[in-house]
């Protein structure tokens, strides 16, 4: 959308040809001149901030570049048991020969495979026919037929998929270049800006709906979620439909509703274009994604753990642990809080993981640390995020018994061979194994539970249990409310801060 502009009026810049400044005629034209001057300062006021007076020219714009989408899948033959039906029923005829149909005349309980179809939305972002739409859209379809605006229709084919963000690149093969649109940037995007949604809801294909971004920045349930929230109608359809600015650029890819019924009711989720476009970029390129991978494991500062830190602002992300990897070679260590990453400040946990895998593999990234209340800088070489996670997660394990010892609400004991076995912690493995907590104390709220392994007490390793009492004395003495624990369950790492007082 056009930036908005404030407009001066300078009446300075009309020269009005009078001979005397106080002569009747001088000041009737100065009047006219004055009066139509501000009524043109209001009426591109008003043009720059009122609504569009249609949508028909962006519509017709954009139509051809969209298409509908409608997917095949093969539904595997069911070996299961159909209807029961009582012996010497009146219905028990109807039934078999509607089971008989329904498996060609088989006439047994096992059903023949059948064809499922579904249906969703999509756009081309090039004239060589690649074309964008939802993972969902077309996860785990057999064939996939694109229907364009033109009536045309044209097989397509995955050219990759990304899970995380629920975007799919496909391809179809087109005898003439075929219409498509741009990419919009979505950084630039405000509430209160109107959107339009182009689409197939409900097989209504290419229905448009209009709107305004209602909020940004808004995250589902992904890891890398930057959706633009918008009360476009957006329905069961509209998947993989892009979500376009007042320009005709792709803001958006719209992929998910907030709806107690399944229809609209005006609260719409598209993926920014901020994040699809690196996603597209990558599966053009290499048919999969490769996002930066730092080797950390992370938790938000919250403002009782940057108070017994004594940090001054509830801000970056806390490392809780740095197993080998780009973070561990670089020097990052258990308790660092990153502050900076590339460049560009880190105000939580979402914002570094976002930026960690927007990056290049391979990049070398300046990451700004504070440690024990200094400021370090150090040069990371990213790693690759897929092939770490491929990497085997540690099985859950039992709790041990309770044991003798009572802190911060929290049974404790040192830790054992026995312990290590039932833990499943390596040899060596050391800290405070916890064997109970108390349900009404501030432990249990923040979630500490048996089996949790403390394993540092105010930034310092604990191995006794007046390891523990010491770093809570210490931590009065230093006149802080709360103490900092890194606490361990099945290998996964955080710090909780609890109250000393």
């Amino acid at each position: 959308m056009p930036t908005k502009k404030e407009f001066a009026v300078r009446p300075q810049a009309i020269s009005v040809p009078v001979q005397h400044a106080n002569s009747a005629p001088a000041r009737a034209m100065l009047f006219f001149v004055l009066g139509l001057m501000l009524l043109m300062a209001q009426t591109m006021v008003a043009h720059a901030r009122g609504a569009p007076e249609s949508f028909a020219d962006l519509a017709e714009k954009v139509s051809p570049s969209v298409v509908n989408i409608t997917t095949s899948t093969t539904v595997a033959a069911s070996t299961g048991p159909g209807p029961i039906v009582p012996e010497g029923s009146p219905f028990e005829d109807f039934f078999r020969d509607f089971m008989d149909r329904q498996q060609g005349g088989n006439g047994g309980p096992n059903r023949a495979p059948r064809r499922s179809q579904a249906l969703g939305s999509g756009f081309v972002v090039s004239e060589d026919g690649y074309i964008v739409t939802n993972n969902h859209v077309i996860e785990g379809a057999d064939a996939i037929e694109i229907e364009f605006f033109s009536g045309k229709s044209l097989p397509a084919k995955v050219i990759g998929t990304d899970p995380n963000t629920d975007i799919a690149l496909l391809k179809v093969e087109s005898d003439e270049p075929l219409p498509f649109v741009p990419f919009g940037d979505s950084d630039v995007m405000r509430v209160g800006d109107w959107v339009m949604a182009m689409g197939n809801p409900l097989g209504q294909g290419f229905s448009v709906s209009a709107g305004i971004v209602s909020a940004r920045g808004r995250a589902l349930s992904g890891t890398y979620d930057d959706y633009i929230q918008t009360d476009a109608a957006i329905n069961r359809g509209n998947s993989g439909g892009p979500l376009f600015n007042m320009d005709g650029g792709v803001v958006g890819v719209n992929t998910a509703i907030l709806s107690p019924n399944g229809g609209s009711i005006g609260i719409g989720f598209s993926m920014s274009s901020a994040i699809v476009t690196k996603v597209v970029d990558q599966l053009k390129e290499f048919g999969e994604t490769r996002r930066g991978w730092l080797g950390v494991r992370i938790q938000d500062v919250t403002p009782d753990v940057a108070e017994a830190m004594g940090l001054a602002e509830a801000k970056g992300a806390l490392v809780t642990d740095v197993p080998d990897g780009p973070g561990k070679e670089a020097g990052i260590l258990s308790g660092d809080v990153i502050t900076s990453f590339d460049g560009g400040n880190v105000s939580d946990t979402r914002e570094l993981v976002r930026r960690v895998g927007s990056s290049p593999v391979g990049k070398a990234v300046r990451v700004v640390v504070n440690r024990d209340g200094k400021t370090q800088t150090l040069m990371v070489t990213l790693g690759r995020r897929e092939t770490a996670e491929a990497s085997p997660v540690p099985a859950s394990v039992k709790a041990p018994e309770p044991v003798e010892k009572t802190v911060l609400g929290l049974t404790v004991a040192e830790m054992s061979d026995e312990l290590r076995t039932q833990l499943n912690l390596p040899v060596g493995a050391s800290g405070l194994v916890v064997g109970n907590v108390d349900e009404t104390s501030e432990a249990f709220e923040k979630g500490l539970r048996a089996g949790d392994v403390i394993t540092e007490a105010g930034q310092q390793k604990v191995v006794t249990v007046s390891d523990l009492d010491k770093r809570i004395a210490e931590s009065k003495e230093a006149g802080r409310k709360s103490l900092l624990l890194l606490v361990r369950r099945d290998g996964d790492p955080r710090f909780v801060a609890l109250t000393v007082e």
